[in-house]
């Protein structure tokens, strides 16, 4: 159906008024509220205001992009309080940004353009005077750190990029670079001789481990723990190309689902919602302890010494050796692996970090909470059959069981999805069409329950559920014919 800029703002009013009481109600930790008053030189007022109005808007963001579609061009936030900016190629969508509680921007490119740019430069090797690239929705191109800006030219226009005037550059004088020795809530020890940090808590099945930096340790390499007591060994890990990994714990370890915010306190990790451009963001690492920012770029490649690492999160927080691998946190909503950077916390600098998602997706992991993790969501109750399982953000679950039925008469076939608050999960009914699955129906609202029904002919069907954006775990309850 398409949907015109009314509809769109119905949408997206909706997103932002059901979030508010949840964030209403959400008192921020003391600790984080000084900590951003002290880095961002703002009131406590703003401060609050600012973490309220970002979780407002990391919670619409997916909503937001999915409704403009291939018009979307990004979003971000700006002032002291975090305003929300929501960019689009097309003036008709202004109107709807606006109701929907938003600054409105028209730009000649898309997000998808603009990525597509990126990755275009991706395949090209850069001079080691290329200290960066990333997507700037802000500035509507992709901008390039360097120390040579002819270099950078002369690398770009090699890469073949059709659109060379979707690409600007900005003098740098850092040469990013690995963090070791280093500690993110509390500090691990490798056995072959680094001290690291230990990202977050995280499963697979019943194993218990934690997240951390692919560079500080290979598959097979063994740990102890801040005490030197035996902890784990590192069963994934990626790095360059990624710097991620996960260490499988021993029994004598447990996880509280909490960071170790130092003058911020204990504080709880209760998700992973992604947050945008120029919002809040802090670190904890046993160099420079707790300090905060905000995130200056998402899906940056950077060129250390050691290879290129795409994917990662560019921020203005500060970090020092001996503070790799170790906790982002937004919030309550965990972000990523301290990765690596270039200053310090005297005179400031850049510091990057490796989205959590990307090995909670390809680690088969799921997020350890504070309290512990979250049972499937009980709703869906009167359905024939139910079904569980955890996703993470772009993951896929196919069901019944990883596989399809068979209808043998024409019927009504139903599904209802639950999943955990503060995500956007989806689901579509697929049908074998003789030569590949079909969407005969779908549910794909901007929320993480969905509910359908078809009438539809004999014949073989399954269900995809879709993590939109968000982690966690679901219930699919499904009547057929």
């Amino acid at each position: 159906m398409l949907r015109t800029p009314a509809l769109i703002a119905v949408a997206i009013g909706a997103l932002l008024v059901t979030t508010a009481p949840a964030v209403a109600t959400a008192k921020p930790p003391s600790g984080v509220v000084d900590a951003l008053q002290r880095d961002l030189g703002i009131s406590k007022e703003q401060a609050i205001n600012r973490l309220s109005n970002e979780a407002r808007g990391n919670a619409a963001a997916p909503g937001l992009s999915k409704k403009l579609g291939d018009r979307y061009a990004g979003i971000w936030y700006e002032g002291a309080e975090s305003a929300l900016v929501v960019a689009s190629t097309s003036a008709a969508d202004t109107a709807a940004i606006t109701r929907a509680g938003a600054t409105a921007r028209v730009v000649p490119r898309s997000y998808a353009q603009l990525t597509a740019a990126k990755e275009s430069l991706d395949r090209t090797a850069p001079p080691a005077s290329v200290h960066s690239w990333a997507v700037s929705p802000q500035s509507n191109s992709v901008v390039v750190l360097t120390s040579d800006e002819q270099a950078a030219r002369t690398w770009v226009a090699a890469s073949g990029l059709s659109d060379p005037a979707a690409v600007t550059y900005e003098a740098s004088a850092e040469r990013p670079r690995l963090f070791y020795d280093i500690r993110g809530g509390d500090a691990y020890y490798t056995s072959d001789g680094y001290r690291c940090s230990i990202g977050f808590a995280a499963r697979r099945g019943t194993q218990l481990g934690f997240t951390t930096a692919g560079h500080c340790g290979a598959n097979g390499i063994t740990t102890t723990g801040f005490n030197r007591v035996a902890q784990g060994t590192f069963q994934i890990s990626s790095f360059p190309g990624n710097d991620y990994a996960w260490v499988a714990t021993n029994t004598n370890w447990t996880a509280p689902g909490v960071v170790n915010g130092y003058s911020a306190g204990i504080l709880p990790v209760r998700g992973s919602a992604v947050t945008q451009p120029q919002g809040s963001i802090c670190r904890s690492g046993s160099t420079t302890q707790w300090h905060c920012g905000t995130v200056q770029a998402l899906n940056s490649t950077v060129n250390y010494p050691e290879g290129t690492v795409s994917g990662l999160t560019r921020t203005n927080v500060c970090a020092e050796g001996g503070d790799s691998g170790g906790s982002f946190i937004s919030g309550d909503q965990a972000q990523g692996m301290t990765s690596g950077g270039s200053g310090n916390c005297s005179v400031g600098g850049t510091t990057y970090f490796q989205p959590i998602g990307e090995i909670l997706s390809v680690g088969g992991l799921t997020l350890v909470t504070s309290g512990g993790t979250d049972p499937p969501p009980p709703g869906c109750q009167g359905y024939e059959e139910t079904y569980s399982g955890s996703l993470t953000s772009n993951q896929n679950a196919y069901q019944p069981n990883g596989s399809y039925y068979q209808a043998t008469v024409s019927g009504t076939h139903a599904a209802c999805l639950d999943g955990p608050a503060g995500v956007d999960f989806d689901v579509y009914l697929q049908r074998w069409n003789g030569a590949s699955w079909a969407v005969v129906a779908s549910g794909t609202s901007p929320n993480p329950d969905e509910t359908i029904t078809y009438n539809g002919a004999a014949g073989y069907y399954r269900y995809r559920v879709h993590a939109y954006s968000g982690s966690g775990s679901y219930t699919l309850g499904l009547n057929r014919p």
